[in-house]
């Protein structure tokens, strides 16, 4: 479990730290099963995160007691996160890549290493050419460079391709939720 302070340093001289005090994998792990109420939650939160309670209540004729408590649950058991989303170019991170590794043997135990960096958003084992899919996020090429070298010199690790992105074109998060 990763606990204490984190500085980013962006371009020029504009600096922040946070505070992390559990580890930063998002929702990994199977869901329980979801009824209307809860698919109707996080429907209304993938379109507006700061859709009132109230008004999410008033939609689907049940209390805003009701969806609080729907919410908290549904955070609790990792299958909604609402969070601002940004957009990385903007904050000062002028390198972003997808990486896809080759790995001799298991990938879970490349993944799971990879996962613990807090530059990797996204980390997911694969089927097919690559073994394991990283996306990193980097102040500048120069740190894109580092973290693929970091890569590479984990056991395991065969080969990398990167992926640098040039342009983002779409990042939507209103997939809806699958009807059971």
């Amino acid at each position: 479990m990763l606990s204490g302070r984190i500085s980013l340093a962006l371009r020029g001289d504009a600096a922040f730290s946070v505070s992390v005090t559990q580890p930063r994998r998002g929702a990994v792990s199977r869901p329980r099963q979801l009824d209307a109420v809860d698919r109707g939650i996080i429907e209304a939160l993938q379109r507006n995160g700061r859709e009132p309670f109230r008004r999410i209540a008033a939609d689907l004729d049940v209390s805003e007691a009701t969806v609080r408590a729907r919410y908290a649950r549904l955070v609790d058991d990792d299958i909604l996160q609402v969070t601002g989303v940004t957009n990385p170019l903007g904050l000062g991170f002028d390198a972003q890549a997808m990486v896809g590794v080759r790995t001799a043997g298991a990938p879970e135990p490349v993944a799971e290493e990879i996962a613990r960096w807090d530059e990797a958003g996204y980390v997911v084992v694969t089927a097919g050419q690559f073994d394991v899919l990283v996306e990193l996020l980097c102040v500048d090429r120069r740190h894109l460079l580092e973290l693929t070298n970091r890569i590479r010199e984990l056991d395991g690790v065969t080969s990398t391709e990167s992926f640098l992105y040039l342009e983002l074109c779409k990042q939507v998060y209103e997939w809806g939720v699958r009807i059971s």
